[in-house]
């Protein structure tokens, strides 16, 4: 491993408060951070330095996804190929005629009677041409993001809920717009942008099932029961899902494929980092406020720790990375290393002052410690930035915000993420 600067060197911003929701057991203090040795994302794995693009791009962003994949989140298949679109449902004057709607089934196993994803799709009415659009799963079903009528109910399971939402397990009619202010998609339209989105668990319930259901068992290999110790978990298959959806949007020729933003909160946040950073077709990746196993750095021990989410969620991550419970030192990864991958494509990551969970001075760190790949592939990173004061958008070619408030995606999210869209792809604000 290669020496990077130490945390310690850097202005403290957060100041613990007792209002602040916390974990009991956890560390919140600053002081408390241990010091740490980051894996440099530009040395080979045979010690070599990275000086140029091409090293970066044909030798070590390789050696870095396979480390991720082997000990992180676990390999994905790589046979895609059965995947089909199937039914559309197409509305012209949706959302009182400000949108076209659309909506596309992805079977996922290439016939009608296994797992299917219902992609749901908002583009502006009256687009001059193919608008920009970002691409993100859901928690709770796509008819829970709008009111609307005419969206499809998911038919997979689903976490209890408190109220009538989700009865045994099922989605109900109660439901319908029960989220929609984490998806203000009339102000994403507003805006000349396109939104598509997926319930997550069309692709893999989140819960620890032994991977009987979702979409690995249509992977195993004769005699296979669950995925083997550097095969993915649940956090992948999302990511994998992702990617398939975005099969999709490069063979619709109402959607600009070639702007596709990628985007997810708390947990479909890390799923959104991962599918961002392997897969180099998204242009434009956003991870809010994904925490431990997203933007935050694991070494920090900060909020949630690897043995902690890897115990409350033993199906996220592939086996390989219990090996790292309370031992975060030992990993050859750290999650600048993820931020890296994205490069030289823009990325923004986002926290909430009130989510100490997630750490976010972690979020910002893991920018600021993959600033040199950046930098070396042209692009204006954090290096010489220090964290923003609260509702202060800071953005380079990386961006970061912290949000007042608790864990969320709110308005002020979205606001910023269009903003950076629109400085990204060159479009000018409405």
């Amino acid at each position: 491993m290669t020496s990077l600067p130490l945390y310690s060197f850097l202005p403290i911003f957060l100041m613990i408060s007792s209002s602040f929701a916390q974990f009991d057991g956890f560390n919140y203090d600053e002081s408390k951070v241990p010091q740490f040795v980051l894996p440099d994302p530009l040395t080979l794995e045979n010690g070599d330095q990275v000086t140029n693009a091409h090293v970066w791009k044909n030798s070590r962003r390789a050696e870095i996804v396979k480390l991720f994949e082997t000990y992180v989140y676990g390999k994905a298949p790589d046979n895609t190929s059965s995947v089909r679109f199937g039914e559309a449902e197409i509305e012209d004057h949706a959302l009182d005629g400000t949108a076209i709607r659309k909506q596309v089934k992805l079977y996922l196993g290439g016939t009608q009677d296994g797992p299917t994803a219902d992609l749901l799709i908002y583009l502006p009415a009256g687009s001059n041409s193919p608008p920009p659009i970002f691409l993100g799963l859901n928690f709770q079903g796509n008819h829970s993001v709008t009111d609307e009528a005419g969206i499809w109910l998911p038919i997979s399971w689903m976490p209890e809920a408190d109220d009538e939402t989700v009865v045994d397990h099922r989605a109900t009619e109660s439901g319908r717009g029960k989220k929609g202010a984490r998806w203000p998609i009339r102000e994403i339209i507003a805006r000349g942008y396109g939104v598509a989105t997926i319930y997550c668990g069309d692709i893999d319930p989140d819960y620890d099932d032994g991977f009987q259901n979702g979409i690995h068992p249509l992977f195993y290999d004769d005699g296979q029961t669950r995925p083997r110790a550097d095969e993915w978990g649940t956090l992948a298959a999302w990511a994998w899902g992702l990617s398939r959806a975005m099969d999709y949007l490069e063979t619709d020729h109402d959607i600009n494929h070639n702007q596709v933003a990628v985007l997810g909160h708390s947990r479909l946040g890390k799923a959104a980092f991962w599918a961002g950073a392997h897969d180099e077709r998204f242009a434009l990746v956003i991870s809010n406020e994904s925490g431990c196993g997203g933007a935050a750095l694991s070494r920090r021990r900060f909020g949630e720790t690897v043995k902690r989410i890897n115990t409350k969620f033993p199906h996220w991550f592939c086996e390989n990375f219990q090996k790292f419970n309370d031992n975060e030192d030992e990993l050859p990864v750290d999650q600048h290393m993820l931020a890296a991958l994205v490069a030289p494509r823009p990325l923004y990551v986002a926290s909430a002052e009130e989510d100490l969970w997630a750490d976010p001075r972690g979020e910002f760190l893991s920018l600021k410690f993959a600033s040199p790949v950046f930098t070396l592939l042209g692009r204006r990173a954090l290096g010489k930035e220090t964290m923003p004061g609260r509702d202060q958008p800071l953005h380079l070619d990386v961006a970061y915000h912290i949000r007042s408030g608790k864990h969320d995606i709110t308005l002020y999210d979205w606001q910023c993420y269009m903003d950076f869209a629109d400085e990204q792809f060159g479009r000018n604000s409405k």
